[in-house]
């Protein structure tokens, strides 16, 4: 086999790789858009000229003007802690579809809010319009993922995932660019600011419209009984027949799921809470909150809320050079994550790349952390341009994208959308989406006071935390790829952990052969092969 070779669970009908899949996870990756785009714009806006004359911050001494920085920027974060946990409830009532509608609208009303700022009416509006539109992006980290993988077939669901994170660099990489660009081609004005504020409205436009034509997540249907729209819609997405035996299979490992957890669980809003008592179930909530401790740990968030701080303590001097070496940043990792989504995710897996991932960026770290200990050139700025050793820096803090993006930028995403069950799902992402803004905020609360404090230690803190993440994942996180929703249970039981999922994708092989012979004998005997509705109604006597 090939890079290149998608490893199935079982043999997949061409047809199943289809457009609509695709556009489905599409429509729903606007809300990364909006989210990664609401994640870059903010912090160059901060250092616009026009906006720090129009709400005065040179009468801020320089604790203040950081205190209030922090704030503006980590309202954001909280806001949007508390919405991921909200999408718990709405994702069980609404569905995964009409959450990310809901949420869409709130953010909507939040960048309505902010719009309405003006210097002489402070910032209260711009830090209320964030508090809520914080809440909106929240609600949306956790359904998109969700919703994607529940459509998903196996073999390619890291790169539907994936789609979420690409749409998060898309939206990213304008934020990045917009101030540059309007601080290059207009003149300080109100205006000026107000354009890449008014720019989060576009992908939130976009979400709102797509939500209207995308169809609801099948498996969530099928949890609520609603079993003959599930079907239709699993049959469209796939583009088969309710009678293929594609189809029959993969209704079946949703049915037993289903039935189990009823079983053993049991169905309702606090059943889910209720699994949280047994030890596997905690160790796999635990497993997708440090995921986010370690991608936080990595430094990115510093870089994406406070990147002028971040290129001022390499030495990078000037507000459009410091945009323009942010909006590079942004390019470098756009172009990486697509490197990631169609080549990556599916075809080297989960863990390699979270452990290459995080291995070079520690090594990269641990020499610009030198560099500043060693140059320290925020003490010693001029006009003159980056010494060779600063050239270097900057390369290596390339080099550390090149290595973040591909591995520890999206992966977590896909890991924790995909290794909870189906009772657990919702609930599991809120955890993990709570964890990522729970992280983000300690981030961009404590960055600038950070790097006034430690410097150059910074850098080192970052690098420390990535060599920990190597260790964490080889003993601890198994590797997902090609593994059914339905069977991430056993996956969690197999021992060793790193052999995991071959050892799964075994068992699933001879349970195949099994099945088919199964078929074939019943195919050349007098009993017919039992037809769809019979299926059904075995699975409704289970239920």
């Amino acid at each position: 086999m090939s890079i290149l070779t998608l490893k199935e669970d079982r043999p997949t009908p061409k047809s199943v790789y289809n457009w609509r899949v695709y556009v489905c996870a599409a429509v729903a990756s606007f809300a990364s858009c909006l989210i990664g785009y609401e994640s870059a714009f903010f912090g160059t806006t901060l250092a616009l000229p026009s906006f720090t004359q129009e709400f005065k911050f040179d009468t801020y001494d320089e604790n203040d003007l950081a205190m209030l920085k922090q704030n503006l920027v980590s309202v954001y974060q909280a806001g949007a802690f508390f919405g991921s946990l909200a999408a718990f409830a709405t994702s069980y009532f609404l569905g995964r579809r009409w959450s990310l509608m809901f949420f869409n609208i709130i953010f909507i009303i939040g960048c309505g809010i902010q719009l309405a700022a003006t210097g002489d009416k402070g910032l209260g509006l711009i830090i209320g319009g964030r508090v809520l539109g914080g809440f909106g992006v929240g609600g949306c980290s956790n359904m998109t993922p969700i919703y994607i993988s529940e459509l998903s077939p196996p073999a390619v669901r890291g790169r539907l995932v994936g789609l979420y994170e690409l749409g998060w660099q898309i939206g990213g990489l304008v934020g990045f660019w917009i101030n540059y660009g309007v601080n290059t081609t207009m003149e300080p004005s109100t205006k000026q600011w107000l354009i890449p504020f008014g720019v989060q409205l576009i992908p939130a436009g976009l979400l709102f419209f797509g939500c209207l034509f995308i169809p609801e997540s099948p498996r969530w249907l099928l949890s609520k009984g609603r079993r003959d729209k599930a079907i239709k819609i699993l049959c469209w997405i796939r583009q088969l027949d309710r009678g293929d035996t594609y189809m029959m299979e993969e209704l079946s490992y949703i049915d037993d799921d289903l039935e189990r957890y009823r079983r053993e669980v049991g169905a309702g809003f606090w059943k889910p809470f209720a699994s949280l008592k047994e030890r596997k179930v905690q160790w796999r909530f635990v497993l997708g909150g440090l995921l986010f401790v370690f991608q936080n740990g990595s430094g990115i968030n510093a870089i994406n809320y406070y990147s002028p701080t971040v290129f001022r303590s390499i030495g990078i001097q000037g507000t459009n050079t410091t945009f323009l070496t942010t909006g590079l940043f942004g390019v470098v990792k756009t172009v990486l994550t697509f490197v990631w989504l169609l080549v990556l995710i599916d075809h080297v897996g989960r863990r390699k790349l979270l452990m290459i991932g995080a291995t070079g960026g520690s090594l990269c770290m641990w020499f610009i952390g030198a560099y500043v200990k060693i140059s320290d050139p925020e003490s010693n700025q001029n006009n003159e341009k980056l010494s060779s050793a600063g050239i270097v820096a900057v390369f290596f803090f390339y080099l550390w994208t090149a290595f973040y993006t591909p591995s520890w930028n999206g992966t977590p995403w896909v890991i924790n959308s995909e290794m909870f069950n189906q009772n657990t799902r919702s609930l599991g992402q809120a955890s993990a989406a709570a964890n990522n803004w729970f992280w983000n905020f300690i981030v961009a609360r404590f960055t600038e006071q950070m790097f006034s404090k430690l410097g150059y230690g910074v850098y080192f803190f970052f690098a420390s935390l990535m060599v920990i993440s190597v260790f964490f994942v080889f003993f601890l996180v198994p590797e997902t790829k090609s593994i059914p929703l339905e069977v991430m249970d056993r996956l969690f039981r197999a021992k060793p952990t790193y052999r995991a999922n071959g050892i799964i994708l075994r068992e699933l092989e001879l349970e195949e052969e099994a099945f088919r012979t199964a078929a074939r004998e019943r195919e050349g005997g007098e009993k017919e092969k039992p037809s769809i509705e019979e299926v059904d109604d075995k699975a409704a006597k289970k239920v």
